[in-house]
């Protein structure tokens, strides 16, 4: 079954700004954490270099802050990212309490990235990476909602068929016909979270869920 939510109750469930559990999302794995630290040490390091060369301008101050905001790169370039990713569920015009079911559980290899590398011959071979995801299917009452998938963890191996699940939809039509986006999840009965980004304050969202559904 659909609840729909209110404009003024999704920005209590969906913050403006970055959570702690996002900030650490929005991260990324070692690689894409490793090319922020590049990019804040390389463009702090030559920013500030020219400031000082420009002490005597009038774009010393200018040249000084940018340095800066490159070196802080590392810590606001994941709040920036998940700021955008929390500010586009938001933009959808409707949105909707999912009170379903698990349908399906199942897991799929997915590359994440790909490598070309010299092999013994010298010739080159793309080398794939791929990790192991969980992917659930969600329906209610009226049928098929979506799915939702994250990487495979020891912990959601209880997950089984037909368990109570609660997420959020977003559309852009009133009757849900086209369901654009789906949130993290909960699953009540064993107060377990799934997801592949937090998008929901989690102590907000289970309280929410508990006033429109179960009372």
């Amino acid at each position: 079954m659909l609840f729909p939510i209110k404009q003024n109750e999704i920005n209590k469930l969906i913050p403006a700004v970055a959570t702690g559990k996002q900030f650490n999302s929005a991260l990324g794995n070692p690689q894409k954490i490793f090319q922020r630290i590049m990019i804040s040490a390389i463009g702090g390091v030559i920013t500030l270099l020219i400031s000082q060369s420009q002490v005597t301008s009038q774009f010393y101050s200018l040249w000084l802050v940018l340095g800066v905001v490159f070196l802080l790169y590392i810590l606001w370039g994941p709040i920036l990212e998940a700021s955008r990713k929390n500010s586009k569920f938001k933009s959808f015009t409707f949105s909707a309490l999912v009170d379903g079911y698990i349908s399906d559980v199942y897991v799929e290899d997915r590359v994440e990235n790909k490598q070309e590398q010299a092999n013994q011959d010298g010739r080159l071979e793309v080398l794939e990476k791929k990790r192991t995801f969980v992917i659930l299917d969600i329906e209610d009452e009226d049928g098929f909602i979506g799915n939702i998938s994250f990487p495979l963890q020891k912990k959601f191996n209880i997950l089984t068929k037909g368990m109570r699940i609660n997420c959020v939809v977003f559309s852009n039509r009133r009757d849900f016909d086209t369901i654009q986006a789906i949130s993290d999840a909960w699953c009540p009965e064993i107060n377990l979270w799934v997801g592949s980004y937090p998008f929901l304050l989690r102590p907000a969202f289970e309280e929410f869920v508990n006033l429109r559904i179960s009372g």
